[in-house]
């Protein structure tokens, strides 16, 4: 490079600045500036010094202010003492070019300075300064507000504390991440505010401190607590329900923090028997059926939460379902259903007779009669969780049946008639009384049972009885049957005897027609040698050939035994039926014992009989006599041929004249037991019609 050239560079640099300073001094203007940074740091204790510089005037009046407050007035130069506020003069110095020193610097006199500078006739000029006194930061510790952080808080305040140091910047971290503000966080003078706070919040928290001369960090783990949540409440082994008798468990979960304590009440109590929120059931009874309530408590926040969970628990109704129909006014029918005492109670319906309607453990259903239901099986349909069954019921109406008789004696001695009368019917068919053609009047002689099925009939003359008709009438909403009822008097329909093997004891059986009234029996006996004993005591000789009473029986009695006999003897018995003093007809007489001799009347019966036998020969013998005589003279007669086919066809004719060796004898008394038998008890085959073989004739002409 040459001369020339670095001279004129040289003069391009120094050209403008001689020529500023040339025009500022011909313009004579007061100007302040910093002599250093405007932004002056320092540690508290410290001296620091605001440097300034100024030029333009010589000597001039300079005033230091502290945030628009003077605190220090001087003259450049001056002789006299800066004017310096009283509480700031051991701290605050002006130094001979106008800056300003502090001594010792307090934290307090952290502010924004400015120094003013003033000279008659140049004006004024001013310049700023901010001064920051710091503490080395010492000692920081976190705290919160409120102590426990709960979920749901809508504020929850991390705050630091330290033992000193001015902050000039506070940054936070959650988790080492560094927070901004936003909806959730807002960072405050010393703390963090977390809003709504969530145990998504739980972590780690720091806050980091720093000052131009230190830096310190503190850290704090957040545990938020909550919970309880909703409970979960399960049976275990899950079921819609559970059978009396079975074991399970019932458990009560939840989140929450701490953890939580579970407590189960049912009916109104509190269970202790429960551990980490199950409750075991062994051997369940239907009556531990019912709402189980889980109550979970968070024992730092006092929160708590309730659930309730339905459990059931059945039982099978015992036996099974019963069905029966009875009648409703005599026109309808009213079908039942019952299989109650279960958990839950049955479900009843009769499907067959209504789709809609049902009942719960005893069902009725009532429905008009008709000929359709008579005999129709109609089912009851029983469901239970547990099992389902069934039952069936048939309403019929009333068969026919026999009344039934029984005659006794009460105590004022009155004759007591019972007429029976019972039609087998679903349902019980109801029965009506009628004497002749009138209802019969409920009295003192006539007495009809609650049950209408019996009539009572009181009175002292068996012929009173005798002269009514009864008629019964068994009735339901199906039909009816009636009855009459003639009575009549005393009587015996049979008897029959028995012997032991050495002929010395004899029962004696007999039966009564079934509409006879009879109060007693008179057992009669007759036979040789029998002796009877007098009230004195005396036995004396009864006549051989009368009946005389030996026993006395109840009407109900059929049979009697008779002992102490003498096989040789020959004896003769028979019944008498009473009703109280009036006799009916004796029974048939029964004989035991050899053969009697010939008595007197026998003998002149056959010294009579001889002539008249002689007699009868003598005439017997003429009349064979004329008949061999007539045949000869027929004999003698001319005889014509006989065709071969009229003596063949003649031949072949049949002989059907009728066995009559039965038809002159005594007829059998009826049967009366078997009149009291039911319909299917006395019918019997009907003996089958076998026609006679064909007979082939045959005609010659």
């Amino acid at each position: 490079m040459t001369l020339l050239g670095e001279f004129r560079r040289l003069s391009a640099v120094l050209l403008p600045i001689l020529l500023n300073f040339t025009l500022q001094g011909a313009r004579c203007e007061l100007l302040v500036s910093p002599a250093g940074p405007p932004r002056v740091n320092a540690v508290a204790g410290s001296n620091v010094t605001l440097a300034v510089s100024f030029s333009g005037a010589s000597d001039p009046a300079v005033t230091w202010l502290m945030s628009d407050l003077p605190v220090v007035t001087w003259t450049i130069n001056s002789p006299a003492l800066p004017d310096i506020a009283d509480n700031r003069k051991n701290v605050l110095r002006i130094e001979p070019n106008g800056s300003l020193t502090f001594v010792n610097v307090p934290l307090d006199y952290s502010s924004n300075y400015s120094v003013e500078m003033t000279k008659a006739g140049l004006g004024k000029s001013f310049t700023n300064f901010t001064l920051k006194v710091f503490e080395t930061i010492q000692n920081v510790t976190l705290s919160t507000q409120p102590d426990l952080a709960i979920e749901g808080s809508q504020r929850f305040t991390l705050q630091y504390r330290m033992q000193q140091g001015v902050v000039e910047q506070q940054m936070w971290f959650f988790n080492g991440i560094e927070i901004n503000t936003d909806s959730r966080y807002s960072v405050e003078d010393r703390s963090l505010v977390i809003h709504r706070l969530n145990r998504s919040h739980t972590g780690r928290y720091t806050v980091s401190l720093t000052n131009p001369f230190s830096s310190e960090t503190a850290h704090m783990n957040v545990t938020v607590l909550y919970g309880p949540d909703v409970p979960i409440l399960e049976a275990h082994p899950a079921q819609p329900f559970y059978v009396s008798g079975a074991s399970l468990s019932l458990s009560c979960q939840a989140e929450g923090l701490p953890q939580l304590t579970a407590e189960w009440a049912f009916g109104g109590q509190t269970l202790s028997d429960s551990r980490g929120g199950v409750l075991n059931l062994t051997n369940a009874r239907t009556s531990q059926g019912g709402v189980y309530t889980c109550t979970l408590l968070n024992g730092l926040t006092k929160e708590k939460r309730q659930e309730s969970l339905t459990l059931n628990i059945f039982g099978k109704p015992p036996g099974d379902p019963m069905c029966s129909v009875q009648s409703v006014n005599n026109i309808d029918l009213q079908y039942h259903c019952r299989w109650s005492g279960g958990t839950p109670e049955a479900q009843l319906s009769f499907p067959a007779l209504s789709n809609t309607s049902s009942g719960a453990g005893n069902f009725s259903l009532t429905i008009t009669a008709s000929d359709s239901l008579n005999g129709k099986t109609v089912t009851c349909m029983a469901e239970h969780p547990i099992q389902q069954n069934k039952c069936n019921v048939t309403a019929s109406s009333p068969v026919e049946f026999l009344p039934a008789v029984r005659t006794t004696v009460d105590s004022d001695g009155k004759i007591v008639v019972t007429i029976h009368c019972v039609s087998e019917a679903s349902p019980e068919a109801a029965v009506s009384w009628s004497k002749g053609s009138e209802d019969v009047a409920i009295g003192t002689t006539h007495q009809i049972s609650s049950d209408t099925t019996q009539l009572t009939i009181r009175d002292y003359n068996v012929s009173n009885f005798l002269l009514q008709k009864y008629t019964c009438v068994c009735r339901n909403p199906l039909g009816n049957q009636t009855r009459e009822v003639q009575l009549r008097g005393p009587s015996v329909s049979d008897s029959s005897l028995f012997r032991n093997q050495d002929g010395t004891v004899i029962t004696l059986t007999w039966e009564v027609p079934p509409t006879s009234v009879v109060t007693g029996f008179d057992i009669q006996m007759k036979g040789t040698n029998l002796l009877s004993k007098n009230r004195n005591g005396t036995r004396t000789r009864r006549t051989p050939n009368r009946y005389h009473t030996i026993q006395q029986k109840p009407g109900s009695t059929r049979s009697t035994d008779i002992f102490n006999l003498d096989p040789k003897v020959t004896y003769r018995f028979r019944v008498i039926p009473r009703a109280l003093m009036t006799e009916g007809e004796p029974s048939e007489v029964h004989r035991i014992g050899p053969g009697e001799g010939l008595s007197g009347s026998a003998i002149a019966g056959i010294a009579a009989g001889i002539p008249c036998s002689l007699l009868f020969l003598f005439l017997l013998g003429g009349f064979i006599y004329l008949c061999v005589y007539c045949n000869k003279n027929e004999s003698r007669q001319t005889r014509y041929p006989v065709s071969r086919a009229v003596e063949k066809a003649i031949s072949t004719q049949t002989d059907s004249t009728p066995h009559n060796l039965l038809t002159g004898g005594l007829k059998s008394p009826p049967d009366y037991n078997r009149l009291q038998q039911t319909p299917s008890e006395r019918s019997v085959a009907l003996p089958s019609f076998v026609p006679p073989p064909p007979v082939r004739v045959a005609t010659t002409v």
